[in-house]
């Protein structure tokens, strides 16, 4: 009996389909919502990142 579950638990772990859509949709999710959370923190980086290449570029062709 209990050879009988195992082997029926190992026949649905080893089976993979639509496995890849599920983990893409669920990455994107978890990006998605990470994003919106820190919304303010990365519009902030991305500003102070882009100023600095700003910065450096002028310093460079000058």
């Amino acid at each position: 009996m209990l050879q009988a579950i195992g082997k029926k638990f190992k026949g649905v772990w080893k089976e993979e389909e639509g496995l890849g859509t599920l983990e893409v949709i669920l990455i994107i999710g978890v990006t998605l919502i990470i994003a919106l959370l820190f919304k303010k923190q990365i519009t902030e980086l991305v500003k102070g990142l882009l100023q600095s290449v700003d910065t450096k570029s002028k310093s460079f062709f000058e």
